[in-house]
């Protein structure tokens, strides 16, 4: 069983690039179902996206990484040989190194942070429930999990970790003087967005809305905060009250365009606007940060900020490594296991095949009047017999060389002797 993984991440690919082949939650399923008919329908096959990450994780008889980038290629609409340049292409132990760094936060923007974890949980789920899951990715996932809990417990990978919401908040600190003094309009409510609204409230800004495309949430949201709630259609008319911008969202396109920006800071006269957008694809129209008043920052753009702590980390990443590559050596040692199953159940079934022979026999010759330790005996032999006939024949058969083999293998089966 051959297992592989093909991605882009923010190392790898710019922002714009990594925004074609972000899928939303809900595309998953009909992504796997795609991918897989693109393929084998024997394929096993997870996606991973996410705002710095989109990975495809499969598990086959043969490697397929070449159809496995034309694919992702097709549905990020540009050329195999453009995404070639962008992406990491891993094989076997290699593959599983990566998926146990990504769930222990090795591997992310942000060194140590949980909140990756969630996610290849949520993408597993998915997998599962397109049918694309096999026993193989299962292991690979449910390991990675168990591999990042150890990391979390054994380690303090994450005690000195800045999240994007926190650098958020630690960049807005940089432009406004006095926080409680700024109005702040959150756009969205999913974890991201509640993640930098917690964040913000604890400085008490002097207001918090949220604009959502479904009020429910976006009201459950505010509450949390004191806050109120708006629809995105609003959004253009009034974000010329806020002082700081948050969004991220699940939109294709950008919800927040120049036009409405430059007419925005015409009636703030001039006032700058704090603009954070964490969504990929972007949220944001990209020329926004060429306006004179506008401090707009992406996802790649607070990756300075939130690596400010990597040398107090050092020695947790250390201990961490040691804790993957044993999850690694543990998973590769089961994935070989694997292939020997087939072979496992073939000598299970003939071994089965010679128990219900001979003990039909010997029931025949009981019902015959035999007696009974003769009839034992006669069982034992035949047993012994059809087990030991094969390596016989081969003992007697092939050329010297043949041979040679041959007493080396039945020597190594057959004459062990008990430890």
């Amino acid at each position: 069983m051959a297992v592989w993984a093909l991605g882009i991440n923010h190392t790898t690919a710019p922002l714009d690039m990594r925004g074609r082949f972000a899928f939303a939650s809900d595309q998953l399923e009909v992504k796997l179902k795609a991918l897989r008919q693109s393929m084998a329908h024997s394929l096993e096959a997870a996606i991973v996206s996410t705002c710095n990450r989109t990975e495809i994780y499969c598990a086959g008889d043969e490697t397929a990484v070449e159809q496995t980038l034309a694919w992702l290629a097709e549905s990020g609409g540009v050329s195999a040989h453009d995404l070639r340049s962008h992406t990491y292409q891993l094989e076997n132990h290699q593959a599983a190194r990566h998926a146990f760094r990504v769930a222990s936060g090795l591997d992310s923007m942000v060194l140590g942070e949980p909140q990756i974890l969630g996610q290849l949980k949520d993408a597993v789920r998915a997998a599962d429930a397109a049918g694309a899951l096999g026993t193989t990715l299962s292991q690979l996932f449910q390991r990675s999990f168990a591999v990042a809990k150890e990391v979390r417990t054994s380690t303090e990978i994450g005690a000195h970790s800045i999240s994007m919401a926190a650098a958020a908040v630690r960049l807005s600190g940089q432009l406004f003087e006095d926080l409680t003094k700024v109005n702040v309009l959150f756009v969205g409510a999913g974890e991201m967005i509640e993640l930098c609204a917690t964040h913000f409230a604890a400085k008490k800004p002097r207001s918090i809305a949220v604009a959502n495309r479904t009020l429910e949430r976006g009201e459950k949201l505010a509450s949390r905060f004191g806050g109120e709630v708006m629809r995105l259609g609003d959004l253009p008319d009034r974000l010329h009250e806020f002082d700081a911008v948050i969004s991220c969202t699940a939109s294709t396109l950008p919800i927040i365009g120049l036009g409405a920006v430059e007419r925005a800071l015409k009636k703030r006269r001039r006032r700058p606007i704090f603009m954070v957008d964490l969504a990929v694809p972007r949220d944001i129209e990209p020329e926004v940060k060429k306006l004179g008043d506008v401090y707009l920052y992406t996802v790649d753009d607070l990756a300075g900020v939130v690596q400010t702590a990597q040398a107090n980390r050092q020695a947790a990443v250390a201990q961490a490594e040691v804790i993957v590559d044993a999850g690694v050596q543990s998973f590769m040692h089961w994935v070989d296991q694997r292939s020997s199953v087939p072979l496992i159940q073939q000598l299970n079934a003939q071994a089965e095949q010679w128990r219900v022979g001979e003990l039909a026999k010997a029931r025949k010759l009981i019902a015959k009047g035999e007696d009974i330790d003769a009839v034992m005996e006669t069982l034992a032999k035949g047993l012994t017999h059809k087990m030991l006939h094969g390596a016989m024949a081969e003992l007697h058969a092939g050329d010297a060389n043949a041979r040679s083999h041959a007493i080396h293998a039945i020597q190594h089966f057959f004459l062990r002797k008990e430890r």
